[in-house]
């Protein structure tokens, strides 16, 4: 019996990058028919007439038809890349995206101790912890959400990769073991106003409200963690977060107040400010 469909990679990718539309609709559909058959992208050039089965056509159209309704892609394909890590993804975490390397890039800089004590804090997937973790394998590096679900993708990541991180469930500080100090905490903390339109536009439409707003003006978790990450910081150790675009003042501001040392703000690959990070305050 043949197994000849009709259906050939080129009409299926021609077919779902017209209805796809956006940014990338037919980067989009080479990864969601490489994701239901198992062929890499090239072969879909190579052999444009190839036959998919009749099965594996009908998934891809109806992840095509989920991404036409606005689904992000790393959900639909459950992973994303990040710092060149393959990690899993769920709707349960937020989405890493590339300007978070930004993050990651100013902690390498950073004069960290050989064998620092680092915490991701509401690590999502893992992704920074991770990050860390391939580019320094002697830090001890613990990562932490408040979600169980985040929990256990960031431990099925960490042992996919090889790569050594201590993944435990806390709301910010309050889980964690008493005593325990760090030299660097690092966190991408929820930072979007509640009433900010772009919570209903694009694919944040679909990540977890929980992972982005962060009370009326975007800034409740930072405030938080400015607030109480000396107590769990080494004499010299760092904090660094990710914010929005435009909040690199207020940021900065909140780190003022507290008396924070060598205040810094960095940007991200299109110019915006993104991560501010400070040196622990003094003793008084």
């Amino acid at each position: 019996m043949s197994s000849d469909t009709g259906l050939t990679c080129q009409g299926l990718l021609q077919e779902a990058t017209a209805r796809i539309g956006g940014e990338s609709p037919k980067l989009d559909a080479e990864l969601l028919l490489a994701h239901v058959t198992g062929l890499s992208r090239t072969s879909f050039f190579a052999w444009p007439e190839r036959q998919i089965p009749e099965a594996q056509a009908t998934r891809f159209q109806a992840l095509v038809a989920e991404r036409v309704a606005g689904q992000p892609i790393a959900y639909l394909l459950g992973e994303q890349e990040f710092w060149s890590l393959p990690l899993k993804v769920s709707r349960n975490t937020l989405i890493p995206r590339p300007d978070t390397e930004c993050l990651v890039e100013a902690a390498l800089d950073l004069p960290l101790p050989e064998h620092a004590n680092v915490l991701d804090l509401g690590t999502g997937t893992g992704a920074i912890a991770l990050a860390l973790a391939s580019e320094r394998p002697r830090w001890a590096i613990m990562a932490s959400d408040r979600i169980a679900e985040a929990v256990a993708l960031a431990k099925t990541n960490s042992e996919a990769l090889k790569l050594p991180v201590t993944v435990v469930q806390s709301h910010w500080f309050a889980q964690l073991p008493a005593g325990h100090r760090f030299d660097l905490l690092i966190s991408n903390p929820p930072y979007i106003p509640a009433s900010d339109h772009h919570l209903k536009e694009g694919d944040v439409r679909f990540e977890p409200e929980s992972a982005l707003v962060s009370g009326a003006d975007g800034l409740d978790d930072i405030r938080y963690l400015i607030s109480e990450a000396p107590h769990w910081l080494s004499d010299e150790g760092f904090l660094m977060l990710e914010h929005g675009y435009d909040q690199g003042d207020a940021v900065r501001a909140l780190f003022n107040a507290a008396r924070w040392r060598d205040i810094e703000t960095r940007r991200d690959y299109g110019g915006n400010q993104r991560l501010t990070l400070a040196r622990k305050p003094a003793a008084t």
